[in-house]
């Protein structure tokens, strides 16, 4: 078994403690710091390591195992200044792999400059998501694969039900990969990268790469057949 992640949280509001919390769940080594006592204390029993410390004070940070750490996530709530000061820090004490939590496009263009490897924007991936789902009540999840790409999980439709692979003809008439199939039940059977041969069963869902564009279509396109 590999070892544990050792993962750095900076900032524990919402956002920050949803992610420490989820972390120990996936058993990694989760070092907590936030300047606010009461928010370092809430989550003392769930963290590997519980510093209070100004992020944005240099020499705070320099206690903090961030070179040896496989990430630093740095979530500074809605101050610009607060987290643009902390990443530049992060960075500068030789932190690897650093995401961070943007507030605006603009503060995420300038941490891109700083080095940061990722920006995330949780309201607006969660709310792509919810409509996603709310739209195509076939899909079951996506999960984006660079700007262009994606991997998604898409009900078998009726329509494909009794059929093989191959008389669907997903890659010709949509231009998608189907990499695999699973049985919708919990723990159900996972088929990966099934012959043209393979004939689809109710309660299945098909797990498919390919462009968003032509995946946007092929939901389309089930939803209205559906329909």
């Amino acid at each position: 078994m590999s070892p544990a992640k050792h993962i750095v949280v900076i900032g524990l509001g919402s956002f920050g403690t949803a992610v420490a919390t989820r972390l120990a769940e996936n058993r990694c080594r989760v070092t907590g710091v936030d300047s606010q006592r009461e928010r370092v204390e809430a989550l003392k029993d769930v963290l590997y390591e519980a510093v209070i410390a100004d992020a944005t004070q240099r020499d705070a940070l320099e206690l903090l195992p961030l070179k040896t750490a496989d990430s630093v996530i740095i979530s500074m709530g809605e101050n610009i200044t607060l987290s643009l000061l902390a990443t530049l820090h992060v960075k500068e004490l030789g932190a690897g792999r650093v995401v961070v939590k943007g507030v605006t496009h603009e503060h995420g263009k300038i941490l891109e400059k700083l080095g940061v490897s990722r920006v995330v924007f949780p309201e607006e991936e969660i709310a792509r998501q919810l409509a996603d789902r709310e739209t195509w009540t076939n899909v079951f999840d996506a999960l984006p694969i660079g700007e262009d790409y994606s991997f998604v999980e898409i009900a078998v439709p009726d329509s494909f039900v009794g059929k093989t692979l191959q008389e669907t003809q997903i890659a010709r008439r949509f231009g998608v990969l189907v990499v695999g199939v699973r049985d919708s039940m919990e723990g159900g059977q996972v088929t990966i990268t099934p012959s043209a041969e393979y004939k689809f069963k109710p309660d299945q869902i098909l797990l498919m790469i390919g462009e968003k564009a032509k995946l946007e279509r092929l939901r389309e396109q089930l939803s209205e057949s559906e329909s």
